[in-house]
């Protein structure tokens, strides 16, 4: 049967903006830790850094095109804090807010509607030096930008979403140090996850007086999809554990009010919690209108000790051991498994029904070269987009209430502490000339978002 998705369903690509904008010293923009970070020796691969990235800054314009060429109907994108307020408090910079108009108003006359992150990671340093995520003040610091960007852009943008994922904020930031800042402390990470809650919370509020009801919120959250390698009761305690203190740590909160039973009891050797204050959860359970889910693989775990833990898998919970099933791998070393996205968005139609949800990040790194015929010819990740957007229609099947898909990502970019090595790209670029090829998974995407129907993994040509 041909998969056709209602009218109406967003069909976009997302990008960060560190990750592509580049012009780290444009137009007043400030440090934010990542520029700090990749500095750092031996902190990212090749000491690579975004400091050019893909030159969206300079290059908007014809991205814009290039997505409206594609038939995008929405682009999710991330407002640089350090562009607006570049201690990260204080006035906004006039330009920094008038990129970022130009940039939607060129997205509307495209008819492409805009999905607006407010933090992607790239905190401005001078917050860090004061603290960072940790020091709760950080949190309101946020609600001051996010009504900044609100005041601005308001006007042009419907879908506002705080925070992305903060999970990696928190702990890949302050637990693993893989990301910037930097830092390795169970304690900071804890206390970073209830500041990074608190922002939340504060920034929908903010973005809401500055709008008014009407305004949409959301948050787009990594949550981890683990499966107990065996039914053994020692097995799925692990995967109980680590779903606690990965995943209902921020989903509980935000959504039920309250953090989870266990969950204090869980980390009180690393903290007694008592950063948490009256009123702090009446904020960060401030109504929320949708859930973004960036969904790339899912886990098996058992209890056991792994002595080849991965540094960018980080854990609170002791005993864990990772098991590495029969199947595909990404460029990642991530399995390929879009049932795990069908599950994920069932589980969140059944705990909160009704509820809109996006697939705000979806996709795949594989290694790309462009071939002698011109053309980029990335036939896994077709079939990667393929099996996970019909994933995506199983689970409207059965009644989740999906509203729009984002590939990750529209453009080749900085990967984080992988530098310039790894390619999610649905359009290629060559990283000396900064030429952008859309992928032969570009030209299937776009067949999709002109149609609304699935195509085949071999509808590739331009």
């Amino acid at each position: 049967m041909t998969r056709r998705f209602p009218d109406g369903f967003l069909w976009g690509a997302a990008t960060s903006s560190y990750q592509i904008e580049g012009a780290v010293d444009a137009d007043g923009r400030g440090p934010s830790i990542w520029d700090t970070f990749s500095r750092e020796p031996g902190a990212v691969l090749n000491g690579e850094n975004g400091d050019v990235a893909i030159d969206h800054y300079h290059r908007v314009g014809d991205d814009v095109k290039l997505m409206a060429d594609l038939g995008l109907n929405a682009y999710r994108f991330s407002v640089a804090w350090p562009r607006i307020q570049p201690t990260g408090s204080g006035p906004a910079v006039q330009a920094g807010l008038d990129f970022y108009q130009r940039l939607t108003d060129q997205l509307l006359d495209a008819g492409i509607a805009p999905a607006l992150t407010l933090y992607h990671w790239d905190l401005p340093q001078p917050l860090q030096d004061a603290g960072g995520w940790p020091n709760r003040d950080t949190a309101y610091r946020f609600a001051d930008y996010a009504g900044i960007v609100a005041d601005a852009l308001g006007d042009r943008v419907k879908l506002w979403i705080t925070l992305n994922e903060s999970w990696c904020a928190a702990y890949l930031g302050y637990l693993s140090g893989e990301h910037a800042p930097g830092i390795q402390d169970p304690a900071q990470a804890l206390a970073s996850v209830h500041t990074l809650n608190l922002a939340h919370g504060l920034g929908a509020r903010a973005i809401r007086s500055a709008l008014g009801d009407g305004a949409q919120v959301a948050i787009s959250h990594n949550i981890q999809v683990n499966k107990a390698a065996t039914d053994a009761p020692e097995d799925v305690a692990v995967k109980t554990r680590l779903d606690l203190v990965n995943n209902e740590i921020l989903l509980a909160p935000q959504l039920d009010g309250a953090y989870p039973e266990g969950l204090f009891e869980a980390t009180e050797r690393f903290t007694d919690w008592s950063f948490v204050r009256d009123g702090d959860l009446d904020v960060i359970h401030t109504r929320m209108d949708a859930l973004g889910l960036n969904y790339y693989s899912t886990g098996t775990v058992r209890a056991g000790e792994d002595p080849d833990r991965d540094p960018f898998q980080p854990t609170l919970v002791d005993g864990v051991a990772r098991v590495r099933p029969e199947g595909e791998y990404t460029e990642m070393g991530w399995l390929v498994e879009p049932q795990g996205l069908t599950d994920l968005l069932l589980e969140m139609h059944r705990r909160w029904p009704g509820l809109p949800l996006y697939v705000t990040e979806n996709g795949a790194a594989f290694d790309d070269e462009v071939a002698p015929d011109g053309r980029v010819h990335d036939e896994r990740r077709t079939a990667y987009l393929h099996s996970h957007v019909e994933a995506v229609g199983r689970a409207m099947d059965a009644g989740a209430n999906v509203r729009g898909y984002f590939a990750w990502s529209l453009f080749d970019n900085f990967e984080w502490s992988y530098g310039y090595g790894k390619r999610f790209g649905i359009v290629h670029v060559d990283y000396d000339t900064l030429t952008r090829t859309v992928k032969d998974s570009g030209h299937w995407y776009s067949r999709l978002a002109g149609s609304g129907v699935l195509p085949g993994v071999d509808e590739t040509t331009a």
